[in-house]
C-alpha cells in the first residue's frame, strides 16, 4: 500500500494542512530516502522522511500508513522520529535565543503592561 508524501504528511499531524505540505515538497523542503520529492511521490512502509526546517532537518521512519487524518495520541504508531541529538540540541539552543529576544521591561510595552500602566496613572481632573 502507498500513499503520496503530502497527504500523508498531514494525516500524521506534521503540517496542519495539506496545501502547506505541498508548499513543502515544492519547495525542496521534504527528502525521501535521501532524494528530494515532489508532493505526489508515493510513500510506502520503512521509507525515510527528511523535513527541512532551516536551520534544523527533522528525520522520521514510516512505520505504518494511515488510512485516514490521525489524533495526536496516536502518531507514535505510525511515525517514528529518528531526528539525530545534535538536531535536537540545536533546536534547544534556538528555543533559548527566542526567549532573550526582550528583556522584561525593555521596549514597547505589552497590553497588559500598557493596561495595567493606565490603571495606576488614572486620576479624575476637577
Amino acid at each position: 500500500m502507498e500513499t503520496r508524501i503530502d497527504k500523508f504528511l498531514w494525516e500524521v499531524r506534521l503540517y496542519k494542512t495539506r496545501s502547506q505540505a505541498a508548499d513543502a515538497c515544492k519547495k525542496g523542503h521534504i527528502f525521501v530516502n535521501a532524494t528530494g520529492a515532489k508532493s505526489s511521490k508515493m510513500v510506502k512502509e520503512n521509507d525515510d522522511i527528511q523535513i527541512k526546517r532551516n536551520p534544523v532537518v527533522y528525520s522520521f521512519k514510516i512505520l505504518r500508513l494511515p488510512t485516514s487524518r490521525l489524533g495526536a495520541k496516536l502518531v507514535e504508531n505510525y511515525l517514528l522520529n529518528t531526528t539525530s541529538q545534535e538536531q535536537l540540541a540545536l533546536v534547544e539552543v534556538l528555543k533559548i535565543d527566542r526567549k532573550k529576544q526582550r528583556a522584561k521591561g525593555l521596549g514597547r510595552p505589552t497590553k497588559k503592561e500598557r493596561r495595567d500602566l493606565e490603571e495606576f496613572t488614572f486620576f479624575d481632573e476637577e
